[in-house]
């Protein structure tokens, strides 16, 4: 009976630390929500933004789990893009997408008309993004940015989300349409919302950028990203192609690093336009060529011997969108699907 008792003051003991410190860091996170509050005010955001935004919030230590499991990118080894594929340009989700392609037409032909953005990417960007609206996340919020921030990792990234969720309010946003993945990201593009207060569009003419429940707004919206990260016209994203087992590839090393996401783009090649390509022996698998002054690098995501890619400076477009090789493959890839 001494031993149990012994055991059991432990546990208490240990609950009570545990609880105590539970309690310091819940008073520290409110501290710090005042701290916001006052950054917010001097950015002209109104009182009643701060308090339908910070009003009740309190610490989220599963948002936390999450960011501190995220993968750290320090592995030399690179996955096959086969298998990512298959899961992302799956029948089903091509079938879902020419089903959304079909509804949306007429707003989608206006939307490409002004933006110059191809329907079918921006179908394809709201088919990986939510499953064309069937899962946009339900994590509020304000509470996730403000745990992020509280963190301290990355709070140079989260805290000025927070605040511009206030400015969302300000702007007419529901405060309760303010849901969506625990990183922060919102609504059928999955936008963070800075990009919301930038780029978010009104596409059904209602004067609303509503991107949660309204298609035509999101398409605009995201056919805007597209417009104001560099989409050009009458480009394709790139081309699958057969690469010449003889190809010198130690020829084409890119000599530059790129200073955003470099592992994604030292996979790339030199530029090349498409005519110095076709010199070079690659083929087009479907046999046609873009106009040979157009620009591109090649990727070969499954190695040598297996499809390969031709990619043009509207990949780095879809890439701005989610620095991910497979990401922007599968993008370009399910469009091509959706448009067929």
């Amino acid at each position: 009976m001494r031993r149990w008792g012994k055991g059991l003051l432990a546990l208490a003991a240990m609950m009570s630390i545990s609880g105590s410190a539970a309690a310091q860091d819940e008073a520290g996170f409110q501290a710090y929500l005042q701290g916001v509050a006052a950054k917010a005010r001097s950015q002209g955001v109104s009182e009643r933004a701060i308090s339908a935004v910070l009003n009740g919030l309190t610490y989220n230590p599963r948002v936390v789990e999450l960011d501190r499991g995220q993968p750290g990118g320090t592995s030399n080894s690179v996955p096959a893009f086969a298998p990512y594929k298959a899961r992302h340009v799956d029948a089903a989700r091509i079938n879902r997408g020419r089903e959304a392609y079909r509804a949306q037409r007429p707003k989608l032909m206006r939307i490409e008309q002004e933006t110059g953005v191809p329907e079918s990417i921006m179908v394809a960007i709201w088919g990986h993004e939510t499953n064309y609206g069937g899962y946009t996340g339900n994590f509020d919020l304000p509470r996730s940015l403000a745990t992020l921030a509280y963190e301290g990792r990355r709070r140079a990234l989260f805290e000025p989300e927070l605040i511009a969720t206030m400015k969302m309010v300000d702007r007419g946003v529901p405060r309760d349409s303010l849901k969506g993945s625990w990183a922060g990201a919102t609504g059928y593009p999955q936008f963070l919302p800075s990009i919301y207060l930038r780029l978010a569009r009104d596409g059904d003419g209602d004067g609303r950028a509503n991107i949660w429940t309204s298609a035509a707004d999101a398409l605009a919206s995201i056919g805007n990203y597209f417009v104001n990260a560099g989409w050009r016209p009458g480009q394709p994203w790139g081309v699958a192609v057969n690469v010449p087992a003889n190809l010198n590839r130690g020829s084409l090393t890119s000599p530059t690093r790129s200073p955003r996401c470099p592992r994604v783009h030292e996979r790339h090649t030199r530029w090349r336009s498409m005519a110095e390509w076709r010199r070079l022996g690659v083929v087009p698998q479907s046999g046609r060529w873009p106009d040979d002054t157009i620009q591109a690098t090649l990727l070969e995501p499954d190695g040598p011997g297996n499809t390969a890619y031709l990619l043009t400076g509207n990949y780095r477009v879809i890439l701005d969108y989610n620095c991910s090789n497979f990401y922007a493959l599968s993008v370009g890839l399910l469009a091509d699907e959706v448009a067929r």
